[in-house]
């Protein structure tokens, strides 16, 4: 039986650079950076309050196939690759702190019906989508 969720992988142009972002940045924690047989470095993180959750940070490459590793790289590049989302308690507040910090933003904070959202790009061009949730019915769609 499955009982959750223990990892997710972002793709990273830097692994270093990754890793410091989401450790100075966005106060994430390091979990595990290991280099294994020729020279693949397994790098996570994790959000201290979520710990059973590694993100880990890795490069476009294999097992993908040249093209699909380049056709990520060019995601990258464009700022197009779907990141993380990220439960946050002041959206506002979040966002103008991760601004005054250098975080480039594609969405200001805005009311939805299940929250206020706000979306950045993590230093690889990746979303990260920032919610301060609420309750909600379909109903609130209409």
């Amino acid at each position: 039986m499955i009982t959750n969720i223990s990892l997710t992988s972002v793709f990273v142009k830097d692994i270093d650079a990754a890793k410091a972002f989401y450790i100075d940045i966005l106060g994430f924690v390091e979990a595990t950076d290991i280099t294994l047989g020729e020279g693949y470095r397994w790098c996570t993180v994790k959000h201290p309050s979520q710990p059973e959750l590694e993100v880990h940070l890795t490069l476009p490459g294999p097992p993908f196939t040249p093209e699909v590793a380049e056709m990520f790289r060019r995601a990258q590049d464009e700022g197009n690759l779907f990141g993380i989302g990220l439960a946050v308690d002041d959206c506002r507040k979040t966002y103008d702190d991760l601004r005054s910090k250098g975080v480039d933003f594609i969405q200001e904070p805005a009311e939805r019906p299940y929250g206020v959202e706000a979306v950045a790009r993590d230093n690889s061009g990746n979303w990260l989508v920032l919610v301060e949730a609420r309750e909600f019915t379909p109903a609130d769609f209409d």
